[in-house]
């Protein structure tokens, strides 16, 4: 007799509620002193962690949606290796001094620009002229960013290393230390990128089953692309302004999602999605902080399990 799949509204509830424990759970467990200052300062941790974790989610679903593909994040297109450059090539042209005192409006401003920019030529060279398939793009943002971290090592191999040690902890995701500054200035962003996305929503199912079927069901297949592409670069953007670059972090959820829900409905995936990155960031956070002591990073966890997931997924398509 076959097993009765759990219904998803029923999954997501599910989640719901583990989601809420969650961040109950770290916004109280070890909580000493003044509960005024500990919820102001856990809040704002917990608040940046469920944007990143609902930035990452969205734009990761979104991502494999349009490429019908789950294996392959926007990180793939080369936005982290971007976001390495930039910091590194500040250092090297302007010192690190200069590099760890500009404003942090001003350092968003640049790293969001510079990758709109990037994304904004791949897509022009994409739907200019005639038809390109989007993994081919994919493999020019995959090229592009080798040569980003190329230049990256070469300029870290001539800057003086006290230099870029000032600057060498924004190299990788850390949620320890976060840029509270920017959460006002996220929130509009992400806020505004949810509303285009909610807009287009109803196009995400159609999308996945492939260009010409979305042709032939009415949708207008480039300016849908060419939309998502641009939400995915400012979440992406987004996200790794507040906390650095995470490679893995929304494979590993999205993938979770697919899993647990057990059918490709965005109404459905999204929200598992989300809710499970808010539930290992703030889950994951709450390990290393309490038992574990900050003996070691929860970036590191999270590439490694995305790592091990992203070789399953191989694996597994290779087998079939």
């Amino acid at each position: 007799m076959a097993r009765r799949r759990i219904a998803p509204e029923y999954i997501l509830a599910g989640l719901a509620v583990l989601t809420v424990i969650t961040i109950v759970l770290f916004m109280t467990v070890g909580a000493r002193g003044s509960w005024g200052f500990v919820l102001s300062f856990r809040g704002t941790k917990v608040l940046t962690m469920v944007l990143v974790a609902y930035a990452i989610g969205l734009s990761t679903v979104m991502f494999q949606t349009v490429m019908q593909n789950r294996i392959l994040t926007p990180s793939i297109m080369g936005f982290d290796s971007l976001y390495v450059l930039i910091q590194t090539g500040t250092v090297f042209l302007f010192g690190g001094l200069a590099a760890a005192t500009v404003h942090p409006y001003i350092k968003f401003s640049v790293e969001l620009g510079a990758m709109l920019v990037f994304s904004g030529l791949l897509c022009l060279w994409m739907f200019s002229g005639r038809h390109r398939s989007l993994h081919l793009m994919v493999l020019v943002g995959i090229v592009i960013g080798t040569l980003f971290r190329s230049m990256s090592n070469f300029m870290v191999r001539i800057i003086d290393p006290n230099e870029f040690a000032r600057i060498q902890d924004s190299l990788f995701a850390s949620f320890n230390s976060l840029n509270t500054d920017l959460l006002t200035v996220s929130m509009v962003i992400i806020g505004l990128a949810t509303v285009v996305a909610w807009r287009i929503g109803h196009t995400f199912d159609v999308l996945s089953l492939g260009r010409e079927t979305a042709i032939n069901l009415g949708v207008p297949y480039k300016r849908t692309v060419l939309i998502i592409l641009l939400l995915v670069t400012l979440l992406v953007s987004v996200s790794t302004a507040l906390v650095g670059p995470v490679t893995f972090f929304g494979l590993l959820v999205a993938n979770l999602g697919y899993l647990m829900i057990g059918t490709s409905k965005h109404r459905y995936v999204l929200p598992a999605t989300i809710m499970l990155g808010v539930i290992c960031l703030l889950g994951g956070q709450l390990i290393l902080e309490r038992v574990f002591n900050f003996t070691t990073a929860i970036s590191v966890i999270i590439e490694f399990a995305g790592g091990l997931v992203f070789i399953i997924l191989i694996l597994r398509g290779a087998a079939r």
